[in-house]
């Protein structure tokens, strides 16, 4: 049962990656925080409960860093915005 699991977690992951050539970094950013959150979160916490706010908690955090990250570059020498 384990094996079939374990074939069934990985096979969902290399379908779910596949579909990420489309996304713009944000959506590729905010994916990523959402696996590994939801990972983290089934591990430390060892339930569907933990791993779905784990889930949540690092989709949130992938956005907010994707988003501080475009902001970085939005100011230029001169000191003005979108100049």
């Amino acid at each position: 049962m384990r094996k079939l699991m374990i074939a069934a977690v990985l096979s969902t992951s290399a379908v779910a990656l596949s579909a990420c050539s489309g996304m713009n970094e944000t959506q590729e950013s905010t994916a990523a925080g959402a696996g590994l959150g939801a990972a983290v979160g089934g591990i430390a916490g060892g339930g569907a409960t933990e791993a779905l706010l784990g889930g949540a908690a690092g989709a949130g955090a992938g956005y907010l860093y994707e988003q501080a990250q475009d902001d970085e570059g939005e100011y230029d020498e001169g000191g003005g915005l979108f100049d």
